[in-house]
């Protein structure tokens, strides 16, 4: 079938452009290129803005059976700084991807959420159900776009997953986001430098792998999850701090970080329960957190002998 991946030069977006295509799909990628490079081989590119109104007409001219939307604004503190770029990416984009998806006849639509949509969680791991409690604008945004996702289906028919990810890394990834603590763990403890910890280091995060995170998309664009809404995370807490040890052991650098005053906004714990993902998805979480990092690191250290 005819896929496209809004995001497909991103972090995420680029791994499951990989799947897709390995899985024997067409795959055409969005994206404006303006934060992620990773072109991927046999990937038809659109370059252009997710808000962009010629999207409609693209995807007419071309109309894809499933829409995988994960071009996004992924930084909390950006979006405090700019509330209003982060609406025009995270709610118009999304919109306008749905918008013209409905104009196309597309069948569903994907949708990336984020585990910061439940803010300060009652208890964890948090169930998909759980109330949402957003509780800044990136978290405003996205249940924005799901509410809009909702509507879409209400209104027109138009079938639809929502993925809601913890925090995702793996090669690949940028310094952005929740899960960019990883990405800048890894840069300076390969190069030397010193790494800092926020707090006394036990604010805790649910750390999954991107590969097994595109295996929840790639099963997602089937007929299985329709109208429903999943957490794709391990149900696992990571401290801080214990994150620094296992990094630092997959570079073979010291377990020596410097701590730094706590961050204002900071969630104190995050984990989500995946439960009826692996029940509706047949999606479980395979890759062990120091598996994963060790494939992080190993290719991080590829990257820096190359540049």
């Amino acid at each position: 079938m005819r896929v496209l991946v809004t995001g497909a030069a991103g972090f995420i977006g680029s791994h499951l452009a990989d799947r897709l295509i390995a899985d024997g799909h067409e795959v055409i990628g969005l994206d404006d290129l303006s934060s992620g490079a990773n072109l991927r081989p046999g990937v038809e590119l659109w370059r252009m803005d997710v808000a962009d109104p010629a999207l409609r007409e693209r995807v007419a001219a071309r109309p894809p059976e499933v829409i995988c939307h994960l071009a996004a604004q992924v930084s909390v503190r950006a979006s405090v700084a700019d509330p209003l770029g982060d609406a025009r990416t995270n709610v118009i984009g999304t919109v306008n991807v749905l918008e013209a998806a409905r104009a196309a006849g597309t069948r569903k639509v994907v949708f990336t959420s984020s585990c910061a949509v439940y803010g300060v969680p009652d208890a964890l791991p948090v169930p998909a159900e759980a109330e949402l409690r957003p509780a800044s604008p990136y978290a405003a945004s996205k249940v924005t776009g799901e509410v809009y996702t909702r509507a879409y289906h209400a209104l027109h028919g138009l079938d639809f997953t929502i993925l809601t990810l913890a925090n995702v890394y793996g090669p690949r990834q940028t310094p952005d986001g929740e899960a960019g603590v990883i990405s800048i763990f890894t840069d300076a403890l390969l190069a030397g430098r010193p790494t800092r910890v926020f707090g006394d280091g036990k604010q805790t995060r649910d750390y999954v792998y991107v590969l097994d995170v595109v295996d929840a998309f790639a099963r997602a664009t089937g007929e299985r999850g329709g109208g429903g809404r999943y957490n794709v995370g391990t149900g696992l807490q990571t401290t801080d701090r214990d994150l620094h040890t296992l990094v630092a052991a997959a570079a073979g650098a010291p377990d020596e970080p410097d701590f730094a005053p706590p961050r204002l906004g900071d969630l104190p714990a995050m984990a989500v329960d995946p439960s009826t993902t692996a029940a509706d998805l047949g999606w479980t979480p395979r890759t062990a957190l120091p598996e994963g990092l060790a494939e992080t690191v190993a290719w991080a250290r590829e990257r820096a002998a190359r540049s």
